[in-house]
């Protein structure tokens, strides 16, 4: 007898950071067991995850175990080596699969499927050589951005080039890296959707993001300063892309938005088949948070609700990147008082470094400058300011 048709559903996840960590809260709500190979016991998910396998990918008796009567394979981050899931692909059902991960995993691949596919992109070219640099950057204008199509995230694998000689070290290290012009935004959006196996989709609000050094610092849903076109033709993108990649589980999609007034369009910059850190202000601000729906998607349950709780009001969502305390939990009795009874505070039990995400903070109000102002005092007090 088939053992997963008499127990409660199994979710097996790769990864063991804070969004395996928030999927783990919501797994609790659904009365799914999550069962999770993390990188270490006492990091954000092996904290809170009694079912959890401590290892790498790379150990592939511990892979094994880890999707032994599970119902399904996921993940809560790209670094999954295609060999592994071709492996086990006759084995368990894996969302999203491996040729739909493909193009979040190397971002060459994404953007030539893109491209084909006629979906706004940067100009970009596929360099072998500091010539093919030096020609790209001639072609399109200096400065370039210059990345590493594989391993990059958070702002690590790319680089402002100003002239082809920039990147000869890492040009002498990589077979190929991927170039694109400097696109002249003016602000970046994510479209955040989930598809499942059947085809379902739902998307939630198109969202505002703000980076710091290329990391994401403030999420604001729904999107502000946006044109209903620009707003529509970054949801339209993000579902074609679900459907023509056959993505399943949640899909981010960041974008920037260029021009002005009735020229104002998107270009895509990056995609994520998972949660996303831009679509953490689901968990307060939406019927359905992002991690509830992915688990929902990758079993092939009904998809839920992705409105806003509050239509008409602002959900602000600002990251805690650093601090200074031992513990931001520390500061918790002043960063509540400093963001009112409408912050939400999510802490990540993550060990503190400069700069890492630690948690973030949400706040909901029909003001959105009140909603940012809020949350960003609760953060600065967890940041030990």
């Amino acid at each position: 007898m088939d053992q997963r048709k008499t127990t409660r559903p199994v979710v097996a996840v790769i990864g063991g950071g804070q969004l395996a960590r928030m999927m783990q809260e919501s797994a609790i709500a659904l009365g799914v067991d999550l069962r999770a190979l993390v990188e270490s016991r006492d990091g954000a998910t092996g904290q809170v995850t009694v079912n959890s396998i401590e290892g790498t990918p790379s150990d592939d008796a511990l892979v094994d175990a880890l999707v032994d009567g599970a119902d399904v394979l996921t993940f809560e981050h790209e670094h999954i080596p295609q060999s592994l899931l071709t492996r086990l692909a006759p084995h368990i059902p894996i969302e999203p699969s491996a040729a739909s991960l493909l193009f979040a995993q190397n971002k060459l691949a994404m953007r030539q499927r893109l491209t084909e596919l006629g979906i706004p992109c940067p100009q970009w070219a596929r360099v072998t050589s500091v010539d093919d640099v030096r020609a790209f950057g001639d072609r399109v204008g200096w400065p370039i951005i210059v990345k590493t199509p594989t391993g990059g995230y958070d702002g690590h694998g790319v680089r402002v080039v100003d002239d082809a000689s920039d990147v000869a070290q890492w040009l002498s290290e990589r077979s190929e890296l991927l170039a694109e012009e400097k696109v002249p935004f003016t602000s970046e959006v994510a479209a955040l959707l989930a598809r499942s196996p059947s085809g379902e989709i739902r998307s939630w609000p198109v969202a505002t993001t703000e980076q710091v050094d290329g990391v994401c610092s403030v999420v604001t849903a729904p999107a502000s300063g946006m044109s209903d076109q620009v707003v529509n033709s970054a949801q339209d993108i993000g579902e074609r892309i679900a459907r023509e990649l056959g993505v399943t589980g949640v899909l981010a999609v960041e974008m920037f938005v260029v021009g002005q007034g009735d020229n104002q369009h998107v270009l895509v910059n990056e995609l994520a088949m998972r949660p996303h850190n831009t679509g953490h202000w689901t968990i307060d601000g939406a019927v359905t948070s992002q991690f509830e729906q992915h688990l929902r998607a990758v079993l092939d349950l009904p998809l839920g609700d992705t409105a806003a709780l509050r239509p008409g009001a602002s959900t602000v969502m600002v990251n805690l990147l650093g601090s200074s305390l031992p513990d931001p939990a520390r500061a918790l009795p002043a960063a509540l008082a400093a963001g009112g009874p409408r912050a939400r505070i999510h802490l990540y039990g993550k060990e503190v470094r400069p700069g890492r995400k630690l948690g973030h903070v949400t706040v909901i109000d029909e003001d959105a400058a009140a909603a940012r102002a809020a949350a960003q005092r609760a953060v600065a007090c967890l940041r030990g300011e």
